[in-house]
């Protein structure tokens, strides 16, 4: 069987992109504030990033043979993010971070990924990763920007 890691590492992404798309649509539903007409469109292009990373994801899964999660149930058991209830009364501030830990979370997984991709000779799939990778970088640094800190991708 070719790919092992890089199967095993497609579909974390599957269920981390799954489990991010729904912490983000929640920051997105309880977010109130002086900026809520910016940034309500603003996670709605969020969230249409990360489910086009996740499709294009689960195809290349897909197409090396891999089956990725298509269930509640198995995302919510192998997602390593954080599941728990929306709150009112958070800041716009402490939204963003949440969501840019998802992200963060991310980053890394995604260069898992390009290494085992790379050594297992995948090199459709690091293509892929290596694009979403730095698409993942330029949000973290974006949000930094809006809550007023630095991107530390180098941390």
């Amino acid at each position: 069987m070719k790919y092992t890691k890089t199967k095993e590492i497609l579909n974390q992404a599957v269920a981390d992109l799954t489990q991010l798309i729904m912490i983000t649509r929640q920051q997105h539903w309880y977010m109130r504030g002086s900026n809520f007409l910016k940034l309500h469109p603003y996670l709605d292009d969020v969230m249409d990033e990360l489910d086009e990373q996740r499709d294009l994801i689960s195809e290349r899964l897909i197409t090396i043979d891999g089956s990725p999660y298509s269930s509640l149930s198995e995302v919510l058991k192998h997602t390593k993010l954080e599941d728990k209830p929306g709150e009112w009364g958070i800041s716009t501030k402490d939204r963003f971070k949440t969501i840019i830990a998802g992200y963060r979370y991310l980053d890394k997984l995604y260069e898992e990924g390009i290494k085992a991709s790379d050594e297992e000779g995948d090199y459709g799939s690091n293509d892929i990763l290596t694009s979403c990778h730095t698409d993942i970088e330029k949000r973290i640094w974006m949000m930094q920007a809006e809550i007023n800190e630095a991107p530390e991708i180098d941390k």
